[in-house]
């Protein structure tokens, strides 16, 4: 069996271009969705991820600037630029990127945006609001991304077992919530495994879907899978490749060879990538139809 790749390009170039459309709609009403992303200090990675975001708001129309702070700068300077941004009626949503400087406690500049302006559905009320079933706000943008791969790649979760591998608010948590929904796309039945589980292929070995969040190499290999199993990796690794330029390659949490048993898999690149970047247009341009009701 060889499996079939999930093009997350694909399926992400056509959520932006539905994204695009509703911009439009949005601007015929005179409302130019706007994004806020917040950068503190020279993390490369992650000015290389706001640089992609900002390309992504251009091409479907989004007014996008972003706030690039330098590393010294204190909590307190953060949180009085959170309070500018809650104030200006240009962005509707706001990206804090993480992670920032160690003097810096994320989890309040997360709470001190105005929820409705949490573009990455991190917000302890947006948070709270997807524990209850209540999807119209913004949505963790990667959970909602695999919910979207799967769902238009045409594999649904209903009555199936998934497992997640990994158990952050980022990922693995909020993605359990909405897989175990009652809703369409949803309604499986998920086991959360961590690195506190002892023999995670007692469980992936029962699993019809697996999706790996765990930030650690053939965290998933062949002989951990039921044949025809559904992978979703998620995992970003770092492994040396000293024949690269760079020296180093991008891998995910699974190993090569879970392809020789896999129905369908998710590519190490233009897999789960692509759809993060896309679902954060869709909370920015849901959190501006919010506002023009």
């Amino acid at each position: 069996m060889a499996a079939q790749l999930i093009d997350g390009n694909k399926i992400a170039a056509d959520i932006k271009a539905d994204v695009s459309r509703r911009v439009s709609a949005l601007k015929a009403r005179g409302i130019s969705p706007g994004l806020a992303a917040i950068i503190v200090g020279d993390n490369a990675a992650s000015i290389s991820y706001v640089s992609g975001k900002a390309a992504d708001c251009a091409e479907v129309g989004i007014f996008s600037e972003t706030f690039h702070l330098p590393e010294s700068s204190t909590h307190d300077e953060v949180l009085a630029l959170i309070a500018r941004l809650n104030a200006d009626n240009r962005f509707h949503a706001i990206l804090p990127q993480l992670p920032m400087p160690r003097q810096i406690d994320e989890r309040e500049v997360i709470d001190a945006m105005l929820a409705r302006k949490d573009a990455d559905g991190l917000h302890p009320v947006n948070l709270g609001r997807l524990l209850r079933g209540e999807l119209d706000g913004a949505i963790p943008c990667t959970p909602n991304g695999v919910l979207e791969l799967l769902r238009r790649t045409g594999i649904d979760p209903a009555g199936k077992h998934v497992v997640v591998v990994g158990r952050s608010t980022l990922v693995g948590r909020p993605l359990a919530v909405l897989l175990s929904n009652k809703a369409n796309g949803a309604n499986a039945t998920v086991t959360i495994c961590h690195t506190g589980t002892p023999d995670i292929a007692r469980f992936t070995r029962d699993a019809e879907i697996v999706v790996l969040a765990a930030g650690h190499v053939n965290t998933l290999t062949a002989d951990m899978c039921k044949p025809g199993v559904v992978i979703i990796d998620v995992g970003v690794n770092r492994v040396d490749a000293p024949s690269r330029p760079s020296g180093y390659r991008l891998v995910g949490d699974a190993a090569m060879d879970v392809r020789e048993v896999a129905s369908w898999v998710t590519p190490y690149t233009g897999g789960v990538g692509p759809m993060t970047r896309a679902m954060l247009l869709v909370n920015t341009v849901r959190a501006a139809e919010k506002v023009a009701g």
